[in-house]
């Protein structure tokens, strides 16, 4: 409902305030487990706050791998979770930045369901796959190289939950860093599962009318 009604610098700031949250619950050797927007708290003044620890577990400072194993059946937020956590059930911080990377794209795309209407399975495949979700309409290239960067399959190569609120500090100091914007191609729209070419133009066409439409009303309100 709020589509378009925030600026990019205000959309950074909230993601500057999820990410600030979850250092300190790193920092306090907690992992969440079910990071994600339906679990984010937003006040009028846009500032967030993390909530819902139904699921969040104490890391061990002793042990040389501190992961949390879920008792086998569990169920776990598939489309917000790690491959590894997944898999093996093994849970940290840096599955919980997978998540946050994903908590990024609902942002970005103003509340979009990720992997739309894929199953669950699929969603699991396709990440085995290497497929990732790609830009929101208007998402800067620099945002969602920081998505994918959350993304990483090896957790040891994603960012810390301090790096990426550093990276964003930078941005929200350097608002030019933000207008370089990727665009929706029709890979990213054949991932999705639209398979003909026919669609895949029609779509394409679409986006850019709306944003053609968009960028008039923006010249005529300035």
């Amino acid at each position: 409902q709020n589509d378009g009604q925030f600026t990019v610098i205000q959309l950074v700031g909230m993601l500057r305030g999820i990410a600030a949250g979850m250092k300190y619950l790193a920092d306090m050797s907690y992992v969440h487990r079910d990071l994600a927007a339906r679990n984010i708290l937003v006040n009028s003044n846009l500032v967030c706050k993390v909530s819902d620890f139904g699921l969040s577990r104490f890391l061990e400072d002793d042990t040389s791998d501190p992961t949390y194993t879920s008792a086998l059946g569990g169920k776990i937020p598939i489309r917000w979770t790690a491959p590894e956590a997944i898999q093996y059930r093994k849970f940290t911080s840096a599955s919980d930045v997978w998540s946050y990377g994903i908590v990024m794209w609902e942002v970005m795309s103003y509340g979009e369901r990720p992997y739309w209407d894929m199953t669950n399975q699929d969603v699991i495949n396709a990440i085995e796959q290497d497929y990732r979700l790609p830009p929101p309409m208007d998402c800067p290239t620099a945002l969602h190289q920081l998505m994918l960067d959350c993304w990483q399959k090896d957790r040891n190569n994603r960012p810390k939950f301090g790096q990426i609120v550093n990276t964003l500090d930078k941005m929200i100091r350097n608002p030019n860093s933000l207008k370089a914007v990727t665009p929706l191609t029709s890979g990213d729209i054949l991932r999705v599962g639209v398979t003909l070419a026919g669609h895949q133009k029609k779509i394409l066409n679409s986006i850019q009318m709306m944003q053609a439409q968009m960028n008039q009303i923006q010249s005529v309100e300035v």
